[in-house]
């Protein structure tokens, strides 16, 4: 079987879990660990990528810019990869990231709006960087519609495209058949890669199958710490992977130290795959609004999971997080 590439997205998706407080002291502790078990991709912004420090997605501790320079200095082997959500992030932003010495990035859109990573592709083409896209939510069409949209972003300059189960919702066949589409559409010209979470708790099944479906880059994150119930645990998958013979090339034992010793003392709280969490997965929510959803639910008291149904049933996408307001106040009010 061909080696696996086992990203990692603890400092930027497991920046949701910690409200985007890193310091760039964790940032080393981080980084050194992850390169020591020999991972290949390290990847470190804002839990909404670049330019998402904000009043609507939560203010950084330290600009993500500065992470990703103190990242790449600590790194020995390791790549550095940063996100990018157009709208949000800039092409100027992109061209910071780079001089810092970013050496890839990941371009995030909803499932249904890949043409607007074109602009984003070309210019991260012409610097030279490795280039990912992120197809989000993916679960919210189907696998030939998704490959349609992989499509387009591999005619831009795409690499990689990932199949993103973005609300945990994606159960086994679901995921698979989902990646097994995109390589059908796209065979040599780019790889398949897959994003899990665990609202429904089959991140890493999931992960063996997108293998299975033809995937080459898969990603983790230590402890599963990520948005939502968390991400699939890179520690497990790769755990998992080894045990099943899918090389990664990852010391397994090193990568369960990196999880056990380095990331958990500095965490507060770890993801759980709580009722909140597993009515995302449910009604398919974007895994990043639970901490906005539970804030709303101290605010107005209305429990988080009912804000989270509410959410579903509208269809809220990333980038809507003002919107749970909206939907605790219309929920409190209908109570009163």
């Amino acid at each position: 079987m061909t080696r696996i590439r086992l990203n990692d997205t603890t400092l930027r998706d497991g920046s949701h879990s910690v409200r985007h407080q890193y310091t760039p002291e964790q940032v080393r502790a981080v980084v050194r660990a992850l390169d020591d078990a020999n991972i290949e991709m390290i990847e470190v912004t804002h839990g909404d990528g670049l330019g998402g420090s904000s009043f609507n997605y939560g203010f950084s501790h330290t600009s993500d810019l500065d992470l990703v320079e103190v990242a790449v200095d600590e790194a020995r082997n390791a790549k550095i990869a940063v996100l990018l959500l157009p709208g949000l992030g800039t092409v100027a932003d992109l061209k910071e990231a780079h001089a810092r010495g970013a050496g890839m990035v990941r371009i995030a859109t909803h499932c249904t709006e890949a043409d607007i990573s074109v602009r984003h592709f070309q210019a991260a083409r012409e610097l030279g960087l490795e280039t990912g896209g992120f197809l989000m939510l993916s679960h919210r069409i189907s696998p030939a519609e998704l490959a349609a949209q992989a499509r387009i972003m591999v005619d831009a300059g795409c690499q990689c495209v990932y199949v993103v189960d973005s609300a945990g919702a994606l159960i086994m066949e679901q995921a698979g058949d989902r990646v097994k589409a995109l390589v059908d559409e796209i065979g040599d010209e780019a790889q398949v890669g897959f994003h899990g979470h665990q609202n429904m708790s089959f991140g890493v099944a999931n992960s063996v199958l997108a293998v299975r479906a033809g995937a080459r880059q898969i990603d983790g994150s230590l402890a599963g710490l990520g948005a939502g119930a968390g991400n699939s645990p890179t520690e497990v998958v790769a755990t998992s992977f080894a045990v099943l013979g899918i090389e990664t090339g990852v010391d397994v034992e090193k990568i369960q130290a990196a999880a056990e010793d380095v990331l958990k003392p500095m965490v507060p709280r770890l993801p759980a795959i709580d009722r909140s969490s597993i009515v995302q997965g449910q009604m398919g929510v974007y895994s990043s609004f639970l901490l906005h959803a539970e804030r709303a639910s101290e605010r107005y008291g209305v429990p988080t999971a009912e804000i989270l149904r509410e959410v579903g049933r509208r269809g809220y996408v990333g980038g809507q997080e003002d919107m749970i307001i909206d939907v605790a106040v219309h929920l409190s009010d209908s109570a009163a």
